[in-house]
């Protein structure tokens, strides 16, 4: 018998470490150094006797033994979160919490704007922002550390995580750019743009196939100068005049005050779709249930 009690610090680290599949990126998420998990998990496979991960390419995957230890460090973690979120709601009376997963895809603007309709909820409400990728928001709406995710694409269909996906609209898109390029490239709209120069999603993104189809349409070829994952980062570089981007319509006045760009066209035909992903297929957190049903208004206001 083992003399010494599990080390729930350590066994938390190997848990990141097996969601993320890296130990860089883990360290980024906790806020300690690589080694500082690295030396950690060691401990931890040496208390237990087991070796935890695996290399497999570039990622870091549990061995047998390893997917064993996670699956009860889920269940260990989800009720912790459980019980924070419990003792935290009850010292707050009736302030209602949302925890949301804003996908690093989802532009800044339209994800304030999907969020606009808790305010308006007849209770208090404490909102909490979680950004990062697609996937790992879904793991942690899966262990039921968020309570809704937002994003441009559904859950994929088939897979272990049991979430729904609840449509938010459909919403046009337009080019736009600095004024010095809008100038220029406005006039002639669209048949001009062969050669002007563009920021686009980077291919894994929905919105990419569809301007590339709608380039291919018009027969236009311009130079791609920057391809991004994250949103904001696209929109940072078109403020700077370094191409033109793609940005929801309706966002034009927000755009135009934050950003100072402005519309050359709309791109006909390409739209991009926004998702509400949950635990529950019908949902019963009043928050959520507003960010659901306010798109209706809000895209015949401003779509």
């Amino acid at each position: 018998m083992k003399s010494a009690a599990l080390n729930y610090h350590h066994l938390r680290y190997f848990w990141v470490v097996a969601r993320e599949g890296s130990l860089t990126r883990a360290a980024r998420r906790l806020g300690v150094a690589v080694q500082t998990i690295s030396a950690q998990i060691a401990q931890l496979e040496r208390f237990l006797g087991k070796s935890l991960l695996a290399p497999q390419g570039r990622r870091l995957v549990p061995t047998e033994s390893g997917r064993l230890a996670l699956a009860y460090a889920d269940q260990i973690f989800q009720l912790g979160e459980r019980m924070d979120a419990a003792l935290r709601e009850d010292q707050g009376a009736n302030t209602l919490r949302l925890a949301v997963g804003i996908s690093d895809a989802l532009p800044k603007l339209i994800a304030f704007r999907l969020m606009e309709a808790v305010f308006s909820l007849p209770q208090p409400i404490r909102l909490v922002c979680h950004e990062g990728e697609f996937d790992a928001l879904l793991a942690d709406l899966a262990l039921h550390r968020l309570d809704v995710v937002l994003t441009d694409r559904p859950a994929p269909h088939g897979g272990s995580l049991k979430v729904f996906s609840h449509p938010l609209g459909d919403y046009d898109i337009t080019l736009f750019g600095a004024p010095e390029l809008a100038k220029r490239y406005r006039p002639r709209f669209p048949a001009g743009l062969g050669n002007a120069p563009m920021l686009l999603p980077t291919r894994g993104n929905a919105l990419r196939a569809q301007i590339e189809r709608w380039l291919e349409s018009h027969d236009l070829s311009p130079r791609i100068v920057g391809e991004f994952e994250d949103s904001a980062l696209l929109t940072t570089f078109g403020r700077a005049g370094l191409g033109l981007f793609p940005a929801p319509a309706l966002l034009g006045e927000e755009i135009a005050v934050q950003l100072g760009a402005e519309p050359l066209g709309r791109l006909t035909d390409v739209k991009e779709r926004y998702f509400a992903i949950s635990n529950e297929r019908r949902i019963r957190h009043p928050a959520v249930e507003a960010i659901r049903s306010a798109p209706v208004s809000w895209s015949a206001a401003g779509g």
